[in-house]
């Protein structure tokens, strides 16, 4: 018998791939695609994604859409367009000193949001929600629920509040981020000079966040569970913190460099009666 060589066996494997059938998948999967695949094009939305709703935040040329959290127009210095990528830029580390926290011009309520951030050594940052930013004049950052943005090993805040919930991915302040797709296993975050992608899913009061494909924080808007975290929180003094119907987008100015590209949001349908926040 003449015995099988890897000339024989590449051409059959060929063929058996050709004749598989495509794989399926379910509508949770194409969003978890989109998210995975976020960084392979920049600041474009593919033909799929169109079809499932999304449109771009941020052009990729313009600061159409986007304004400064305490102002009117666009911050004059601060934040920076280059070669496709939005950038708060570096000045003394504190909070909202330079240009300042920018937000969408449009508020969200029900949706899902997609940004690549790429952190520098030591950065501190953040992706806000649920946005007033009239809650806080004068100095520092509007308040609003946050996706941190951080350098886990060298800035000081991932050492703060409890139980590692200022870390990158957590809700700032309430809730730390944890691989709870693989309980055990570390987030999934990329090194320092590399893109991560940051996923927020809002459904009524539900929400979650993603870190590279991997969902890290679960929790429901308004709950005891939620407001029992905000009692213990710097957020205590607020009242309906994190539960308004409605707010912009907001990316911080933390005092570092911190860079951002493929804005893409998909509003999704109101939450059903009484699920709402």
């Amino acid at each position: 018998m003449t015995p099988f060589t890897r000339t024989t066996i590449l051409p059959v494997c060929l063929a058996l791939l050709a004749c598989a059938p495509p794989a399926s998948h379910s509508p949770e999967d194409a969003s978890e695609n989109v998210a995975d695949e976020s960084m392979d094009v920049e600041n474009t939305l593919s033909s799929e994604e169109r079809a499932q709703g999304w449109r771009l935040l941020w052009d990729g040329e313009t600061t159409a859409g986007w304004k400064a959290a305490k102002g009117d127009g666009f911050p004059a210095q601060g934040w920076e367009i280059d070669d496709g990528v939005f950038s708060v830029l570096a000045s003394d580390g504190a909070e909202s000193r330079n240009g300042g926290d920018i937000i969408t011009t449009e508020e969200f309520s029900n949706f899902e949001l997609l940004i690549d951030f790429r952190i520098t050594p030591g950065a501190n940052s953040g992706i806000k929600y649920f946005v007033d930013p009239d809650l806080l004049k004068g100095e520092g950052s509007a308040i609003g629920l946050e996706f941190q943005i951080l350098d886990d090993e060298r800035h000081p805040d991932a050492k703060m509040g409890r139980d590692g919930n200022r870390t990158v991915g957590s809700l700032y302040d309430l809730i730390p981020a944890r691989n709870l797709e693989n309980p055990g296993e570390p987030k999934p975050v990329r090194p320092i000079g590399e893109w991560n992608t940051a996923r927020i899913l809002v459904d009524g009061r539900h929400v979650e966040h993603w870190l590279n494909g991997v969902k890290v924080v679960e929790y429901e808007r308004g709950s005891p569970e939620f407001r029992a975290l905000v009692a213990q929180s710097k957020y205590a003094k607020w009242p309906s913190f994190g539960e308004w119907p409605s707010g912009p987008i907001l990316l911080q100015d933390h005092g570092n460099l911190v860079s951002f590209r493929n804005i893409k949001i998909r509003p999704l349908p109101a939450a059903a009666k009484g699920e709402g926040a």
